[in-house]
């Protein structure tokens, strides 16, 4: 599976467009990373920044593991249990990518966590979609909670970095838990994708009220 693929599924979920090719700025070699973003923890998954004026630097790091294995088994042929894994952390890079790149052509700085909480989003709705359109079109029930019921985290991940995490995971988890419940479940009048590109719209603050007068 192409990185690219995933970047136009998710352009067209939320009407956007990035003059940028995320397969242009993928790295799989894990030396390199430790040079580019001084890196001693084994990541399947990052994106580097690095500014430098007006300009921003960017690359895409994903285990070359996980690049072979969505090759050889590529989710878009078929996704199941033994591909969602590798789906989803290349389906976040992804989405880290393309929500920075995206907000920075509008001149705005996105958080830490409302990039993770994206991300979040990113994940469970693109694997509902793709559940949706292959064979019965049954989404699984334990999608869902697969992703957030009992997330894991990084055991390195401490004190602020590991509080982003698990809040960007909780807040994300409402929402989808919304998504899934008026949308894929409840059959709710109205357009999914108008709902999405609303929220990918808003600012942090503004997910979270949003968030919260929907829990």
């Amino acid at each position: 599976m192409e990185l690219t693929r995933l970047q136009r599924h998710l352009e067209q979920i939320y009407e956007i467009d990035v003059p940028h090719n995320v397969d242009d700025f993928l790295v799989t070699d894990a030396e390199l990373l430790k040079s580019l973003g001084d890196e001693s923890r084994d990541l399947d998954e990052k994106l580097l920044v690095r500014q430098e004026g007006d300009e921003v630097h960017l690359a895409l790091y994903l285990k070359p593991e996980i690049v072979e294995h969505l090759r050889e088994d590529n989710p878009a042929d078929r996704l199941h249990g033994g591909n969602i894994s590798d789906f989803c952390t290349a389906l976040e890079g992804v989405s880290h990518f393309l929500y920075l790149t995206w907000n920075a052509q509008h001149d705005r700085s996105v958080p830490l966590m409302e990039l993770e909480m994206q991300a979040e989003v990113d994940k469970y709705v693109s694997a509902a979609m793709l559940f949706g359109t292959q064979g019965d079109g049954r989404i699984p029930a334990e999608l869902y909670g697969w992703l957030f019921d009992d997330p894991a985290f990084d055991e390195s991940l401490e004190g602020e970095a590991l509080d982003r995490y698990r809040s960007a995971s909780y807040y994300a988890g409402i929402y989808c838990s919304k998504i899934e419940t008026e949308y894929f479940r409840g059959r709710r009048g109205g357009s999914l994708v108008n709902e999405l590109r609303r929220f990918y719209r808003l600012t942090r603050g503004d997910k979270i009220r949003r968030i919260q007068s929907a829990a």
